[in-house]
């Protein structure tokens, strides 16, 4: 089975990770992919690393990533059009990338050159957001099935129609799905273990941690963050925090962004860190901060929800709040009882490595695809 996988990667990642690989955006297209990939950024090569280990074909396109697809496009003779070439490397420095990233003339025009020239059974897409109805349309003559994953806000429904399956670890979105027409089923997320590898021994000197992003989806976390900046030593890590008001609790608390496998080191040096779920999960628990923090050893510290318990064993794997004065409650309780947040830790981390890798997810998600493609 040949399956080609289409993601996008947040602007900001892309500008800091371009300035900090000097040279980089000039190399050869092989070059720039592999350094991408081992940033471990979202969710990297962990479905294609397990997906060939299990005898598939796959391979992953990042398609905003202008240097890294003006590189394929040069390579092959796909012409780009003359703003997409004229974008100076310099700009990869700048915020403002990430407001016209992707609708950069070319981009499209590229992605669909990849997929046409790979011809896959199967097109995976990460961002729903990418390609439009028509040019699914369009795609559906190289591609036996048409797949995207979701767990994030639902586009318009144009953007959706022309998916054969759409797979979300939103257990909600499987019936609005299905209610407009769409195939859908339920499919977790979950960790990769060669991240503990990459990392090596980290020597946790963080007490409590929120690492993450403030933005419009996530209402409710501003709240929660600044009573938790104020009655608790919390340190804060990820973007968004520029759009706060100067006097904001959480600036003042603030050790900036991380990202790929800084992030994942960040969550790994903590003892206690903080997840809260974005406002379109309603009352289900299904986010990747799940898996990556109990994944590298934290304790998790996550916002109650229907089918936690289905996941994680409350209390003894995580731990769960339901308010933010609960919370704080917790984090000042298992810092001054360090063992029992060990221990914690310790018993999520074995979970999601006995149940929620991606070298599991892979072998489900093999089974789901053979199945839609037998019913083509």
């Amino acid at each position: 089975m040949k399956i080609v996988i289409v993601d996008t990667y947040y602007p900001a990642f892309l500008s800091h990770f371009y300035a900090q690989q000097r040279g980089l955006a000039v190399a050869d297209y092989p070059t720039q992919l592999r350094a991408l990939l081992n940033a471990c950024f979202g969710t990297s090569d962990f479905y294609s690393r397990h997906l060939n280990a299990l005898g598939c074909e796959a391979q992953d396109l990042i398609v905003n990533c202008v240097p890294l697809q003006q590189a394929w496009a040069l390579a092959n003779n796909v012409p780009l059009s003359q703003l997409a070439l004229k974008v100076p490397h310099r700009l990869f420095r700048l915020p403002i990338l990430g407001k016209v990233l992707a609708k950069l003339p070319g981009l499209m025009d590229v992605a669909i050159a990849q997929i046409r020239a790979a011809k896959p059974d199967v097109l995976y897409c990460q961002d729903l957001s990418f390609f439009p109805g028509e040019v699914l349309l369009e795609l559906k003559q190289y591609v036996r099935l048409i797949v995207g994953q979701i767990a994030c806000p639902l586009p318009p429904e144009s953007f959706l129609k022309g998916y054969d399956l759409i797979l979300t670890s939103f257990p909600h979105f499987v019936d609005r799905l299905r209610a407009i027409g769409v195939v859908s089923e339920y499919f977790r997320i979950g960790f990769d273990e060669r991240v503990l590898s990459l990392l090596g021994k980290i020597d946790k000197d963080i007490g409590f941690s929120f690492v993450g992003g403030i933005s419009r989806h996530h209402s409710g976390a501003i709240p929660l963050l600044e009573y938790l900046a104020e009655h608790t030593d919390m340190r804060v890590f990820g973007y968004g925090a520029g759009s706060l008001p100067s006097t904001s609790p959480i600036r003042q608390c603030h050790g900036g962004e991380v990202w790929g496998l800084d992030m994942y080191r960040t969550l790994a040096r903590s003892r206690i860190t903080l997840n809260r779920h974005i406002d379109v999960a309603e009352n289900y628990a299904n986010n990747m901060r799940l898996y990556e923090a109990t994944g590298v050893g934290a304790m998790l510290l996550t916002d109650r929800k229907d089918n936690l318990h289905e996941l994680f064993d409350i209390g003894r794997e995580v731990v769960a709040y339901s308010s933010k004065e609960e919370a704080a409650e917790l984090v000042r309780y298992y810092l001054d009882h360090p063992e029992e947040a060990a221990t914690i830790a310790q018993a999520g981390q074995a979970r999601t490595l006995r149940e929620h890798t991606y070298a599991q997810r892979m072998q489900e998600l093999v089974l789901i695809l053979k199945c839609h493609l037998r019913g083509k």
